[in-house]
């Protein structure tokens, strides 16, 4: 695994990284001190060019230039300074290869265009908390389900929303989704994932709004174990906030939370109350893949009513697109889940593109949530 640290100034990275490359290599047999670490550089970088891993590594410098005002006081943790560590977009996905005429290795990061969203985070919608910046309700009443949710207009048509989730752990099916799915679709994104904020700024610049999803306790703990931050069931309220708060200070651009596991959790009436408490005061909404139907607590809602890819097989996907079809003719408006499966994304893609020539409207889950 090689990681590729470029300096803060550095405004172009693939530039920065062919100079980088560039200069290590400078002075080639001047002394046996420079040709070892010449050396060090060739075996650093043999691992990607033959099928290896790399790293580029962002500085948030840059970033912070353009945050509004506020985002880097807020985090600064209360008992002192928090270590912020830079993005990562794993580009073990992405051959090294060299420009025409140079021998440098050059990294060629993906086009973001198409209906962008307004890049995060908007100023009057965080404030500091323990472990970096929240997400708040403005002083205006707005919500930031409201201002990263995408902008939807019903034309009348059927509504179908369709949620892809577990994005975010790897790059080759993450980036499929956000480049070869429409917009309209609702990208979910794994809070463990190493460069979040970097993924969910792609997502919003291909126009895709975005949920996180909190791990939480499912019914075969502790044989299946979401990891050191999962909501329990069993733990108090003051516990579950702390958490939902580590949780929530990740990222930011996200409208909603959703679930990773949970049905343990997700069925105990007081943990529930716990976090819809908690998203109520944020104005943040909650979605869950149909697991968690039943419940309320006030907060702007949407529940799938089919997992379509619970058979990841292509036929068996495409029948349940079929099925939200049906659903969406009966009653007005279907919503489906998926999640991050190559033939899942396959599918979906082949499925978006026809779908709106048959007569329906592909929304946003935003367009289709409602608090209860």
């Amino acid at each position: 695994m090689a990681d590729i640290t470029l300096p803060a100034a550095v405004a172009e990275p693939r530039k920065g990284l062919k100079a980088l490359v560039a200069n290590r290599f400078v002075g080639l047999g001047a002394s046996g001190l420079l040709f070892a670490g010449a050396v060090a550089g060739v075996v650093a970088l043999a691992g990607p060019l033959l099928g290896g891993e790399a790293h580029l590594r962002l500085p948030l410098d840059a970033a912070f230039k353009a945050a509004p005002a506020g985002w880097r006081e807020a985090l600064s943790a209360p008992h002192g300074p928090l270590s912020v560590i830079p993005d990562v977009f794993r580009l073990s996905d992405q051959p090294l290869t060299p420009e025409a005429g140079s021998a440098a290795p050059a990294i060629v990061l993906p086009a973001m265009t198409g209906q962008a969203l307004a890049a995060a985070p908007i100023a009057g919608f965080f404030a500091p908390g323990p472990s970096g910046p929240l997400p708040i309700i403005a002083q205006d009443g707005r919500t930031p389900a409201q201002v990263y949710a995408r902008p939807f207009q019903a034309n009348g048509r059927p509504k179908i929303a369709l949620v892809v989730g577990g994005l975010g752990l790897n790059t080759r099916t993450t980036r499929q989704a956000i480049e070869t799915l429409p917009p309209q679709i609702t990208l979910s994104f794994k809070v463990y994932a190493e460069g979040l904020q970097g993924w969910i700024d792609m997502a919003r610049a291909k126009g895709h709004e975005v949920l996180i999803e909190a791990p939480m306790e499912p019914m075969d703990y502790p044989d299946n174990d979401p990891g050191p931050y999962a909501l329990m069931s069993e733990a108090p309220a003051a516990e579950t906030v702390k958490k939902l708060e580590w949780i929530l200070s990740r990222a930011s651009g996200y409208f909603g939370l959703t679930h990773d596991q949970g049905s343990r959790f997700l069925a105990n009436g007081a943990s529930y109350e716990a976090l819809a408490s908690a998203l109520r005061g944020r104005g943040l909404a909650f979605i869950d893949d149909g697991s968690a139907a039943s419940q309320g607590g006030g907060v702007v809602r949407a529940s799938a009513e089919r997992r379509i890819d619970e058979q990841p097989s292509g036929s068996a996907i495409d029948q349940q697109l079929l099925a939200l079809e049906a659903g969406a003719l009966q009653r007005g408006q279907s919503f489906g889940a998926g999640g991050a499966y190559p033939i899942t994304l396959e599918k979906v893609a082949r499925w978006a593109a026809e779908v709106e020539g048959r007569g329906y409207q592909l929304a946003p889950v935003s367009g289709l949530a409602a608090r209860r």
